[in-house]
């Protein structure tokens, strides 16, 4: 699932720029392979490529998601010498794994989990070369910020270590014929309203919301993140999850938001299992139209246009009041490069292409339903209307304007997630803990794995 992870992505790419693929990929390689530490300059890059003679591209790839595996498909029917060697994991596996499979068995691509450790721990290729060479520094600021560390461990700035196969951003889907039930005719426009529907659809005898939460990365971090976004600023949420000094996620506003959610979990408007779901029990339920809401990302765009054509719908969490400001969990999927892989060059030709060539944003947005990385300028492929994937893409334009944009609050430290929030709000869940008491250990583990 990417969660991991999801800003806005709004970009479209001039059909010049698969000319200049093609070219780049019949140059000499360049570029160094070797290790970096974790505050050292990117080694100076001429050129890169994946030259001519045969190569295999290792990756480490998220399970249950078809996006990367079609990009690389179709890469290798444009570079015939390339071919890849993928292993995958579940994202949670991924997490706990990541420090291990970079330094014993390093893949040319991963799916990476926060970076901030990997980087300090020097498991990570300054890519800063690779972004003067194809010009990602030309690219909007925004859609690399949060792949960038510091010399300090701070995210948002200093060197990139990371690229996007697009930007990921989340909302809540909705099953329509059951919405018509509960009496919701339009999304709701204000949070109160939702709630409304909510008690509409447990009356109805319809479970309102159903969401994973079982397993080392449970998924009610998202429906509180968006919580998060109604009852305060982006702003302070993305210093912390970016490690800025004196940052805290325990807040009166953060305190509203888990009140609310434990209001729904004590009116019974989650499924009673929900601390026994993994992911994929979740969007079978919501296919197969057991539940109303589900709170999930873009990167299921096209496959619910798939098994639920013209019965799924998408919005943004409805504000406190109409017309108010919205917020959204963006960011990029994230992948990296080894700081001792062997095709270091091409794996990064490779992130280049996935962002400017005109089959690659296709396959980016028909299949993973989100928009690509790449220039302000670059190609946007059409979307029919009327589809679960056109609405999240208008949704990601409305986080644009709005300057919504959020990083997942679970990407904080490469801890967090497994073994704060997940627990935390299982407890939470169970009625084995109060809002306040959540945050509070929140931050208590926070402040133990973020040593400046």
């Amino acid at each position: 699932m990417g969660h991991g992870p999801l800003t806005s992505r709004f970009v479209r790419a001039a059909l010049a720029s698969s000319a200049v693929v093609a070219v780049a990929a019949c140059s000499a390689p360049g570029g160094s392979s070797g290790t970096d530490n974790a505050n050292a300059s990117a080694a100076p890059v001429t050129s890169a490529t994946c030259g001519t003679e045969p190569i295999t591209l290792k990756g480490y790839f998220e399970t249950g998601f078809p996006l990367p595996k079609e990009l690389s498909t179709e890469f290798s029917k444009q570079f015939p010498n390339v071919k890849f060697d993928i292993r995958e994991d579940q994202f949670a596996v991924i997490t706990q794994n990541a420090p291990r499979v970079l330094a014993d068995d390093p893949p040319d691509l991963m799916r990476l989990p926060q970076v901030s450790e990997l980087v300090k721990d020097g498991l990570l290729k300054n890519l800063d070369g690779y972004a003067q060479v194809f010009g990602w520094d030309k690219w909007p600021a925004s859609q690399l910020e949060q792949m960038r560390v510091s010399s300090t461990g701070e995210r948002g700035d200093g060197p990139l270590y990371a690229m996007g196969l697009n930007f990921s951003m989340t909302g809540v889907f909705y099953n329509k014929k059951l919405a018509a039930q509960a009496g919701m005719t339009s999304p709701p426009a204000t949070l109160a309203e939702f709630d409304t529907v909510l008690q509409k659809a447990k009356d109805a005898g319809i479970t309102p919301i159903n969401q994973f939460n079982g397993g080392a990365t449970g998924g009610l971090a998202f429906p509180l993140q968006n919580l998060m976004s109604v009852y305060g600023e982006p702003g302070p949420i993305n210093e912390w999850i970016y490690q800025k000094s004196g940052a805290t996620i325990d807040t009166p506003s953060n305190l509203k938001a888990v009140q609310h959610l434990e209001k729904w979990i004590k009116a019974g408007y989650l499924a009673p299992d929900i601390n026994s779901q993994d992911y994929a029990t979740m969007m079978s339920r919501f296919i197969g139209g057991k539940n109303l809401f589900i709170f999930d990302g873009d990167w299921e765009s096209g496959n619910l246009d798939k098994q639920m054509a013209g019965n799924v719908g998408f919005f943004l969490m409805p504000p406190l009041e109409s017309g108010g400001k919205r917020a959204a969990m963006s960011a990029p999927l994230t992948y990296g490069i080894s700081s001792k892989a062997k095709n270091a060059d091409c794996a990064a030709f490779f992130l280049n292409w996935v962002a400017i060539d005109q089959k690659a944003r296709e396959i980016a947005v028909k299949v993973g339903g989100s928009h690509p990385m790449g220039p302000a300028d670059a190609y946007m492929p059409p979307v029919q209307q009327g589809t679960v994937t056109a609405s999240t893409l208008a949704a990601g334009a409305d986080i644009a304007k709005d300057n919504g944009a959020m990083d997942f609050i679970a990407n904080a430290t490469g801890a967090i997630y497994a073994k704060s929030w997940t627990p935390q709000l299982q407890k939470l869940a169970a009625g084995q803990q109060t809002p306040d008491a959540l945050l509070e250990s929140v931050q208590k583990d926070y402040e133990s794995q973020v040593k400046k």
